[in-house]
């Protein structure tokens, strides 16, 4: 069952002694995304690292003008650094990690299968209940939560607002790690959206968009109930 934020919270009694953020944050893709997140995330409070497919040089400079306060180091820093994380490289390249890379660390998929950006990739095209769950299966001992995928980059530096903002719009997050999801949310919240439990991870789904070129926005209410149909 899908659930906004102030919704969960009264669920599970954590409204009375909220959780403390760890702000460290990671990013692994240092693309137009990724780099417009580290933006958000850093504004938000987070400490951000984010790498790229290669040495950390190689994306220093890039990170220090669009992403000034990130820092730009290598994957595996990244992992030793946070522990939520924001898989947002190219979904073709994500097999070219380690199966053991994110071992118990939160792993937020923000990918999306393109075929003309991707290629003709035949497991991902018939995953039936979603491309996360694909990921799931190549990093196993990962906390996999699907979410911070339904928007573009543009849309991502544009939509985000305060809490209580009226033209706040919604991300979801859905993953089978109850806790990992929970947490989620909350960055969801500290970025600038109204966040929304999506259920388990075949769920994501659901948040997966459908081509069109311009990504759907929707309000906790209407992305609440598009997930839970």
């Amino acid at each position: 069952m899908a659930v906004a934020a102030t919704e969960l919270e009264l669920a599970e009694g954590v409204a009375a002694t909220p959780e403390v953020d760890d702000l460290r944050f990671g990013i692994v893709g240092a693309g137009k995304f990724g780099t417009t997140l580290a933006r958000a995330a850093i504004v938000a409070g987070y400490d951000v690292a984010i790498s790229g497919s290669g040495p950390a040089d190689d994306i220093a400079l890039t990170v220090d003008v669009l992403s000034p306060g990130a820092r730009a180091t290598t994957t595996a820093d990244v992992v030793r650094h946070a522990d939520v994380i924001v898989l947002a490289v190219p979904t073709h390249r994500f097999r070219e990690l380690p199966r053991d890379l994110f071992a118990g660390k939160i792993l937020i998929d923000a990918m999306n299968y393109w075929q003309p950006a991707d290629g003709d990739d035949p497991e991902l095209t018939a995953a039936l209940d979603g491309t996360s769950m694909i990921v799931q299966g190549r990093f196993p001992s990962a906390r996999v939560v699907k979410s911070l995928n339904q928007l573009g980059y543009h849309q991502l530096e544009e939509n985000r607002h305060p809490r209580g903002a009226p033209d706040r719009i919604a991300i979801g997050a859905a993953g089978d790690d109850r806790l990992a999801v929970r947490k989620v949310m909350r960055l969801l919240d500290r970025l600038g959206f109204d966040p929304v439990d999506a259920g388990p991870l075949n769920n994501g789904l659901v948040l997966e968009p459908d081509g069109s070129p311009i990504a759907a926005t929707y309000s906790a209410d209407q992305l609440s109930k598009l997930v839970s149909c």
